[in-house]
């Protein structure tokens, strides 16, 4: 560990704070075409991050899984590394870096364990409406705070009945004098019993014909705030090392500076962030299916029946070649859409499908590679078990896998309209 905290403390946090958004791209537009090249600073970020989560998310990645304890330890070295709070403006300290290389160190880690990387990313998920809409006083205040020490924040907009239909998001806040009373309750908020502070989506207009685009104000609301409570840690299928729960919100007073834009913002501000955060989730997938086309590719080489390796047989042949075109297939519209971010362009179209096709592909490939690893496959003493339990939640955080469609088919409409 000696060695790695001079590596951090020589290489990687200078590269990181030269990665902002100016930095080139993975992908580039030139006389040419697109250019696949990485910069100088995006292969020796990627480089120190692949060190990092060899050495100190994979030996553990199983432990955590089997505790669904949170991993600070984790955290706090990646905060050290640089590896935390990447979109942060540089003005305030932060490292201001481009969203495709966001994906590539979210791939990264994802590889070792999307639990720890879902820890992570999820506070920049709660960073990002800040980032989006907060004045400059905001900005450093909470995210000053995250650069300043390693703590996290969260996003919490899901309701108990209310998803993907955010117009059913029933938390109300009331404005009386110089602040507002929040009464409601969340659920499903990752990073919710850890977080220093959340943004939180709340009805600001009782009137339930008023429109959504209306309706709705974000907050910043301070974890030790009274009368915000976390609920219980959610036992969950997968991804077990990150923090999921329920908050209740009874009488919560937020100042009113700590509204973001002004009231009735809240719904811009909450889609918006999600195109500049689907396109590392998506990334997230594509790095777990790597992982398992990795795990299910080794086995069959050294797993052999009827006297041969089983890769040699032409049906886990074929398997291994689908799982390879799904994960570049994947890998490519994912930095397709986080292209589209980083030009400065509305992504919706590009970000749901990148999210929607990379979940898709992740369930699929980990699936598969339980079936190239049989009967062991099934067992927990084998690395893919996890893996088939934690891709499934890509198919339902941060929008489903149908919302996406839905989003995707309706720009369609919009652009077909717009031609005609």
């Amino acid at each position: 560990m000696a060695a790695l905290s001079q590596l951090i403390k020589s290489a990687v946090r200078p590269a990181c704070r030269a990665l902002s958004s100016k930095a080139a791209p993975a992908v580039e537009a030139s006389a040419a075409g697109p250019s696949f090249a990485m910069s100088d600073e995006q292969k020796e970020i990627v480089d120190m991050t692949k060190k990092f989560v060899r050495e100190e998310i994979i030996p553990v990645a199983g432990q955590y899984d089997k505790t669904g304890e949170y991993p600070w330890p984790i955290i706090r070295k990646a905060w050290e590394l640089g590896l935390m709070n990447n979109h942060i403006p540089a003005d305030i300290g932060g490292t201001d870096m481009s969203i495709m290389t966001s994906c590539m160190i979210a791939e990264e880690l994802a590889y070792g364990c999307t639990g720890i990387m879902t820890a992570l990313e999820a506070s920049g998920l709660g960073q990002t409406p800040v980032i989006l809409a907060g004045n400059p006083e905001q900005k450093k205040k909470y995210l000053g705070r995250l650069l300043e020490e390693p703590l996290v924040a969260a996003y919490c907009v899901t309701e108990p009945g209310a998803g993907s239909d955010v117009n059913g998001v029933k938390t109300r806040a009331e404005k009386k004098g110089d602040e507002y009373i929040l009464n409601g309750q969340k659920m499903w908020i990752t990073n919710g019993g850890v977080a220093n502070w959340y943004f939180v989506l709340a009805r600001t207009n009782p009137d339930p014909k008023c429109p959504a685009s209306k309706a709705f104000t974000g907050f910043i609301v301070e974890r030790d705030t009274p009368g915000l409570t976390p609920g219980r840690k959610e036992q969950n299928m997968g991804q077990r090392a990150s923090d999921t729960r329920g908050i209740t919100f009874e009488d919560v007073r937020v100042p009113k500076e700590n509204v973001l834009i002004g009231e009735g913002s809240g719904f811009k501000i909450a889609m918006g962030t999600f195109d500049k955060t689907r396109p590392p989730v998506a990334a997230g997938a594509v790095g777990l299916a790597q992982r398992a086309l990795d795990e299910a590719l080794k086995y069959s080489l050294e797993r052999k029946t009827f006297g041969v390796p089983i890769a040699a047989h032409q049906a886990v042949s074929f398997m291994l070649a689908d799982m390879a075109i799904g994960v570049e297939t994947a890998r490519l519209i994912t930095m397709k859409s986080a292209w589209e971010v980083d030009q400065g362009r509305r992504n919706s179209y590009y970000a749901s499908i990148a999210k929607c096709y990379a979940a898709d592909m992740a369930n699929k490939v980990a699936s598969d590679a339980v079936q190239i690893f049989g009967g062991n496959g099934f067992n927990t003493e084998y690395p893919v078990e996890k893996l088939m339990r934690d891709a499934k939640i890509y198919q339902i955080y941060e929008g489903t896998s149908q919302i996406q469609r839905m989003i995707i088919s309706r720009n369609m409409v919009e652009m077909a309209k717009g031609k005609a």
